[in-house]
């Protein structure tokens, strides 16, 4: 009877969904952007939104790909994601020693990332909803003036590429968010328009300063080089591009 009863209880709870990921509620508003919402000096303006608490993991993404099998990387379509599309997996469903289940993913591509959100009924966040996510620490929604927030930054730059990722389950900061500027980079959903003009038919707009990266002169707080240094590689990538520390988290409205 007990063992019975002990199977039934089992099916049961293999039955039960998946946990859903956490969403924190952010109430949006002004933001003073390092990328000014008209190209000049204009603050940003945010709608309320919800964003994931924390990135997605191997284990999340792993579930995702066994239940999409589209997305396996022996599967995936070149034009959506490049050769190095998890390829620090052991197998395309398979996980192995260079992907813990705790570690964010990463090596995978904004189509990829876009994917995962759409299946948990999200999308990616958008760069102004990334950047007034991540300005906060832990006692305030914006630290961004703090030297030694900036400081914190910049110390994880000179992190080594290759260095083995921690698990995530860092410290929450003033919006409940962990792990939002380390250990990895974030894709965003308007990753290739961040150093586009808001108009390109401003007539005060040259052509030339579109190209080398000469877009960044509009760019506002240039002391702040860690949030900047952010813009230029997302700015730098392909939809399909795939690189070892750069991972994504979902947002909501």
């Amino acid at each position: 009877m007990r063992a019975r009863l002990a199977l039934a209880w089992l099916g049961l709870v293999l039955a039960l969904p998946a946990a859903a990921a956490n969403y924190a509620a952010l109430p949006g508003g002004r933001f003073a952007s390092v990328l000014p919402a008209d190209g000049k000096s204009a603050p940003a303006q945010l709608a309320p939104f919800r964003l994931r608490t924390e990135p997605v993991t191997n284990a999340e993404f792993l579930a995702f790909v066994k239940a999409h099998p589209e997305w396996r990387r022996d599967r995936v379509a070149s034009i959506l994601a490049d050769a190095r599309y998890l390829s620090h997996w052991a197998g395309p469903v398979a996980l192995g020693e260079g992907a813990k289940p705790r570690q964010p993913v990463t090596r995978v591509s904004w189509f990829a990332a876009q994917a995962y959100c759409g299946s948990e009924g999200a999308r990616l966040p958008t760069w102004y909803e990334w950047e007034y996510a991540a300005a906060a620490d832990a006692t305030r929604r914006d630290a961004r003036s703090d030297p030694a927030w900036r400081e914190n930054l910049l110390a994880w730059y000179a992190r080594p590429s290759n260095a083995p990722l921690p698990d995530i389950g860092g410290a929450p900061n003033a919006f409940g968010i962990r792990d939002i500027t380390q250990p990895v980079w974030e894709w965003v959903d308007d990753f290739n328009a961040l150093l586009v003009a808001s108009d390109s038919r401003d007539p005060d707009d040259s052509d030339v300063l579109k190209f080398c990266g000469a877009g960044a002169i509009s760019l506002q707080q240039k002391e702040n080089y860690a949030v900047l240094m952010r813009v230029a590689m997302l700015s730098a990538l392909k939809a399909s591009d795939t690189t070892n520390n750069l991972g994504f988290r979902c947002a909501k409205p």
